[in-house]
This record gives structure tokens, C-alpha cells and sequence, in this order.
């Protein structure tokens, strides 16, 4: 990597991990789904201006574009966003993070079963470490009442509509740019997630803090907006285990990053990420 790419993954995985304590500061005054709805749906609106101006063709043409962005959309976006921002709201951001970035493991165990993939003695280790994680962070929810067990339902939930959606992604026949899919992908799931909110979740009291305000801006400028870019500009330039390696540091960032907002690990949280850590790397990290 040269000074530049290293500079955006450093602010990459910044970005990522942090948002997770970032939005646990939006949940204190928004409901999950109407948060969810509102950032996503301007981050959309961010990126589509942005590669309008870059010259991008952003309107999927005919049938099949527009089956691979609603059939992609729901398990890689409306899945994992709407079921990860109720994790949240159940649970530690930090904790949360860490069971979100069990995705890798869900990936190579769909593959194993669904499309043929060998499973290996690396596949064993990750499932292994991932499974103690769960059973450390479920233990601390029961006796330590931090939180709600069914956060982690929740956020399982997630990483694994986070992972078909990316058996699915990696099988795609796509003819259409990565761009144009992730826009309209958020842009779709947002309508959907607002209708939702909509129905089941009181309306938001639009006289929010000055707080909340930042982390609006924050999720819809960087998490949806910068990070976007600065992630599709480096799939492009740096190969595969490069991308793996900040996925390993994300949930580790957001560890850390809860504790900004006084959320302070346990012993079950260190031994956790250690867990995931491990598992993540069993599965992406290959060797030479």
C-alpha cells in the first residue's frame, strides 16, 4: 500500500468501529427503525450525488439490474441494517459489534453447505471461536443484566443476512457498477424501513439535541457517505486480505470506542473479541 491507501484504511476501519458507539448515542433519542430509515436514506441521497457528479451511469437499465438490486438489497442491506440498529438498541455497542463481524464465519459455512465448499480444519477453529464468543457474551447477558439476551438473537440475525447476502453478492452476475447497486440497494431499503417505522415505531420528535444532530450527520456523511467511497476505491486498488485485515480491527475500534460513551467491557467482552478475532482471521486471512 502506498501513503494514501494506507491513510484510507486507517480511516476506514475508524469509521466503521466507531460507529457503533455513534449510533447507540442516536438510539438514546430516535427510535431504531426511524434512525435507521432517516441516515440511510440520505447517505443514499449523499452518494448519489456525489458519483452524479464523478459521471457514473446511476440508473439500473431493464429487468435483470433491477432484480439484482432488490434480490442483493434484502438480506445485504435491509436484513443486516434493520436488524443490526434493534441489536443496538438491545445491547453494549461494543457487544454488538462484536457479534455483527461473526459475518466472515456465516459466509464460508453457507458456502460448505449450500454450494460445495470443502470445510477445513481453519473453517473448525473459526466455528469453535465464534461459538465460545456467543456463549461468553449470552453468559454476561443473563447474570449481568448489561443488556438483553435477545440482542443477540438480534444481531446474529444480522450477520447472517450480512453473510448470504455476500454468498449471494460474490455469485452475481452483475452488469451494472457497484455504485449504482450499493445507491439504489440503500436507497430501496430505506423507503422500506421508514414504511415500517411508519407503522410500528411512534413518530421522532424532529427538536432533538445538538448530539443527536452530530451523530445524524455523522451516519449520514461518513457512514454512509465516506466510508462508501473510500471502501470502493480500495476493493478496486488492494487485494482481498488487505480488506479482511480491517474487517479484524473493526470490532476491536468499536470495543474500544464504547467506552467513550461509558460503556465499559467485561472480562466475557475481552475474551470475546479475542474469539472473533481469531475466527475472522481462520476464515480470510489465507495463506501464502
Amino acid at each position: 500500500m502506498n501513503a494514501r491507501q494506507l491513510i484510507g484504511l486507517v480511516l476506514l476501519t475508524l469509521m466503521w468501529g466507531l460507529n457503533w458507539p455513534v449510533m447507540k448515542l442516536g438510539l438514546r433519542e430516535w427510535s431504531p427503525l426511524w434512525f435507521r430509515a432517516i441516515t440511510m436514506g440520505g447517505g443514499a441521497v449523499v452518494l448519489l450525488l456525489y458519483y452524479w457528479r464523478q459521471g457514473l451511469p446511476l440508473l439500473p437499465r431493464g429487468a435483470a439490474q433491477w432484480r439484482s438490486v432488490i434480490v442483493l438489497g434484502l438480506p445485504n442491506v435491509l436484513g443486516w441494517h434493520g436488524l443490526s440498529i434493534i441489536g443496538v438498541d438491545h445491547l453494549p455497542a461494543g457487544r454488538a459489534a462484536i457479534l455483527g463481524f461473526t459475518m466472515p464465519v456465516f459466509t464460508v459455512l453457507l458456502a460448505v453447505l449450500f454450494y460445495g465448499e470443502r470445510f477445513t480444519a481453519r473453517l473448525a477453529l473459526a466455528v469453535t471461536a465464534v461459538l465460545i464468543a456467543i456463549a461468553l457474551l449470552l453468559w454476561h447477558e443473563v447474570h449481568a443484566l448489561a443488556g438483553s439476551p435477545v440482542g443477540i438473537v438480534w444481531m446474529q440475525g444480522a450477520a447472517f443476512c450480512w453473510a448470504l447476502g455476500t454468498v449471494w453478492m460474490q455469485r452475481a452476475r452483475l452488469t451494472l457498477a457497484p455504485e449504482t447497486l450499493v445507491i439504489w440497494m440503500l436507497g430501496l431499503s430505506s423507503i422500506a424501513l421508514l414504511l415500517l417505522a411508519w407503522t410500528i415505531e411512534p413518530a421522532p420528535q424532529w427538536h432533538f439535541s445538538s448530539t443527536t444532530a452530530g451523530v445524524l450527520l455523522w451516519s449520514i456523511l461518513l457512514n454512509y457517505g465516506a466510508a462508501q467511497v473510500i471502501w470502493f476505491a480500495m476493493a478496486r486498488a488492494l487485494p482481498a486480505s488487505t480488506s479482511a485485515m480491517s474487517i479484524t480491527a473493526v470490532p476491536i475500534v468499536g470495543i474500544l470506542g464504547s467506552m467513550l460513551i461509558g460503556e465499559w467491557p467485561s472480562w466475557q467482552d475481552g475474551l470475546a473479541i479475542v474469539c472473533v478475532v481469531i475466527a475472522i482471521s481462520a476464515v480470510l486471512l489465507r495463506r501464502p
